[in-house]
């Protein structure tokens, strides 16, 4: 499961639409399906019905909204962790050496 298949994911579940979701992401709808048909693959199981107007969460992709959204946040906590630690290191990836 990659992190670019929950943001789809959580993307076409929050707008209820693919081609909202491709334009919320910057992509177009091709990739934006096949990321989900992948996670849906992937888990064995439908996560979505596919209606006129759009998508609609199965009970199955209920159950992975809350889970995907906290992993998609825990994502982000260590992402900007690992910046603040760096602190003034940013840039060349070489460490400081110590002062004299």
């Amino acid at each position: 499961m990659s992190i670019t298949h929950l943001q789809s994911f959580v993307a076409v579940a929050e707008e209820g639409h693919v081609g909202r979701a491709a334009r919320r992401l910057h992509l177009t709808q091709p990739p934006l399906s096949r990321h989900i048909l992948a996670l849906e693959d992937e888990l064995g199981t439908p996560l979505f019905e596919r209606v006129p107007k759009g998508m609609r969460l199965l009970p199955t992709g209920e159950a992975l909204l809350h889970h995907a959204r906290r992993i998609l946040e825990e994502v982000e906590v260590a992402a900007r962790t690992v910046r603040e630690a760096a602190g003034g290191s940013r840039g060349s990836g070489i460490p400081k050496p110590p002062p004299a």
